[in-house]
C-alpha cells in the first residue's frame, strides 16, 4: 500500500476508535517505527492528535449540554458510580467534589456520613449536604449557571488554601493521553488546580464520555488516578485506559447493584 493511501486509511482507523500503536501495527501489517512515523506526519498535518502510546481524533466543538439535560441523563449509572466512589472515602477524609451531576450523585451517597469533610465548588453538592451531618466548605468565585458551580480567580485562590485526601472529578469527556475536556479554559484550569492539591485523584464518568473530545479545553492528569465508570471490561471506550500507565480502572456493574 502506498504511503499516502495507508495514511488516509490510518486516519479513518483512528476515527473509528483504533487508537493504539500496537493495534495499528497489527491492522496494517507494518512495524511500530512506521506507525509512529505515520502518526507523527498525520499530527503535523492537523488530522489527528498524538497521545501516549497512540493517537486520538480531532473532533469539532459540540454545544455543551444544559444542566437540565445532564440532570436527566444516565441517572441510574451516575448513582451507581457515586455509590462506588463513596466506598473510597475513609473516616476522617477531607475530599473535594468537583462540579457536575455525577459528583452530585456521589454527594447523595455521602449524605449519611458524619466522619468526613467535603470541600466543593458544586452548588448541587451543597444543596444535597446542607441538611446532613457532613461538614461542607464551599469554594467561592464566579457562578457558572450552566453547571451551578463556581470558577475563576477567587475559586483558584480558595483552592490554594486547602489540600485534600481525595479529589473526585467529573468531565465532559476523558481521552487517554490527553486528559479531561471541558467547555471553557477556566473550568479546565480549575480542575488542574484541584488535581495539584489532592493526594489521590478519581475521575467519575459515564461510559458515553470515554474517548469523547467534544470540547476544546483540556486538563492533563499528571499523577496516578482512578477511573470509575459504568463501562464494563471489554467496552471499546474503556480498553485504552486499561493499559495506560498510572491509571486504575473500576467498572460499576449495574446489574449487580440492582439486586
Amino acid at each position: 500500500m502506498k504511503v499516502t493511501r495507508r495514511r488516509e486509511a490510518m486516519v479513518q482507523a483512528v476515527l473509528s476508535g483504533m487508537t493504539e500503536v500496537a493495534a495499528l501495527c497489527d491492522h496494517f501489517g507494518i512495524s511500530e517505527v512506521t506507525v509512529r512515523r505515520d502518526l507523527r506526519a498525520l499530527a503535523d498535518d492537523g488530522l489527528i492528535l498524538r497521545t501516549y502510546g497512540g493517537a486520538a481524533s480531532v473532533s469539532t466543538h459540540a454545544p455543551e449540554e444544559s444542566l437540565e439535560q445532564r440532570s436527566h441523563s444516565f441517572q441510574a449509572e451516575k448513582d451507581a458510580i457515586g455509590a462506588a466512589a463513596a466506598a473510597h472515602v475513609a473516616p476522617g477524609d477531607t475530599v473535594f467534589l468537583d462540579a457536575g451531576t455525577t459528583t452530585a450523585a456521589l454527594a447523595k451517597a455521602l449524605a449519611s456520613r458524619q466522619d468526613i469533610k467535603v470541600i466543593t465548588n458544586n452548588l448541587l453538592v451543597v444543596q444535597t449536604l446542607a441538611g446532613s451531618h457532613v461538614a461542607v466548605t464551599m469554594i467561592g468565585g464566579d457562578v457558572r449557571e450552566s453547571s451551578m458551580s463556581t470558577f475563576g480567580p477567587i475559586a483558584q485562590l480558595g483552592l490554594s488554601r486547602f489540600t485534600f485526601d481525595k479529589a473526585f472529578l467529573g468531565a465532559d469527556g476523558v481521552v487517554p493521553g490527553r486528559g479531561l475536556c471541558e467547555a471553557t479554559v477556566e473550568q479546565a484550569y480549575l480542575k488542574e488546580c484541584i488535581i495539584r492539591q489532592a493526594a489521590k485523584v478519581f475521575v467519575l464518568v459515564t461510559a458515553d464520555k470515554l474517548n469523547r473530545d467534544s470540547q476544546q479545553h483540556w486538563t492533563p492528569v499528571e499523577k496516578p488516578w482512578t477511573l470509575v465508570t459504568d463501562a464494563m471490561p471489554g467496552h471499546a471506550g474503556l480498553h485504552a485506559f486499561e493499559n495506560l500507565p498510572g491509571v486504575k480502572t473500576e467498572s460499576v456493574d449495574l446489574a449487580l447493584r440492582s439486586h
